[in-house]
């Protein structure tokens, strides 16, 4: 394999590695903003100037509209978190790639001429 050969397979490992890491950052961004959600449910918005069956009742009504949105939240969080788990798998093979294809490169010798 020439030197220019493995210089150009190097660039795109490198490229292919931007981007996985890229693809990684955006699944653990969309696992955060899931975590992040989740966690706002856990605030119960109920007004103290509500009287006490008044605001028992809200805080009854909250909750289950609250559990509701925690279970579609987990299903998506857990959908993300596969991804996720992917995306840095896939991250660390094509980091591992550039990686070997730079090592390559940098020790590749220069063919003898005359032979």
């Amino acid at each position: 394999m020439s030197g220019e050969h493995l210089a150009r397979l190097a660039g795109l490992a490198r490229m292919i590695r931007d981007l996985k890491l890229a693809e990684l950052e955006a699944a653990g961004r969309a696992r955060a903003e899931s975590r992040a959600r989740l966690a706002g449910l856990d605030l119960s918005p109920i007004e103290p100037d509500l009287g006490v069956i008044a605001a028992a009742q809200a805080e009854v009504r909250y909750q289950s509209w609250a559990e509701a949105r925690r279970a579609e939240i987990n299903l998506t969080l857990a959908r993300q978190t596969a991804e996720w788990i992917e995306a840095r798998e896939a991250a660390r093979r094509a980091f591992g790639r550039a990686q070997v294809l730079e090592r390559l490169t940098a020790r590749r010798i220069p063919p003898e001429r005359g032979t």
